[in-house]
């Protein structure tokens, strides 16, 4: 049997660890202003810091921009974001997605899926250049790409959480 001492010891330090790591978050969806989908795994950035993003529905002749970012003012270009612009086509910080794109994007952009889908995985960290996601609102961000680069019809953003420092 364990002591009182020790009972109290463990449920004090269940407390903390419960302050320290957050609740699981559910995944969440929204709906786009076209009918499109976005969904992320969860809301709270996972100790790995990769989340899987999954859209459907997306209007394939449109190309779009998946990555995480700084929440931006309403009607403002999301801006900046983790990673910056994945001119290489392989990383998982932002993506290119897009069915037709200019000949220069063939290869860096990467088609729908069949039905407007694509599935990703997405890093996600708490600094994205100076700016500290624990202090200010960031989130997975899809917008038109740069053909259509001041449409922003197309932007659909899912604010991520990051626990505090302690």
């Amino acid at each position: 049997m364990f002591s009182r001492a020790k009972k109290v010891a463990a449920i004090v330090t269940c407390l903390l660890i419960a302050s320290v790591v957050p609740a699981w978050s559910a995944p969440k969806s929204i709906t786009g202003s076209h009918g499109e989908t976005l969904t992320v795994a969860t809301t709270l950035a996972p100790a790995n810091g990769i989340i899987k993003v999954q859209g459907a529905h997306f209007d394939e002749t449109v190309g779009i921009y998946l990555a995480f970012c700084v929440l931006p003012k309403k009607g403002s270009l999301p801006t900046p974001c983790g990673g910056g612009i994945n001119k290489s086509g392989i990383a998982s910080v932002s993506y290119w997605i897009s069915s037709n794109p200019p000949p220069y994007g063939k290869g860096l952009a990467q088609p729908f899926l069949p039905g407007g889908r694509f599935v990703n995985s997405v890093h996600v960290t708490p600094l994205i250049g100076k700016f500290d996601c624990r202090k200010v609102k960031c989130a997975i961000t899809v917008r038109a790409d740069h053909i259509r680069d001041g449409d922003r019809s197309y932007d659909i953003f899912i604010p991520i959480t990051f626990p505090k420092k302690l």
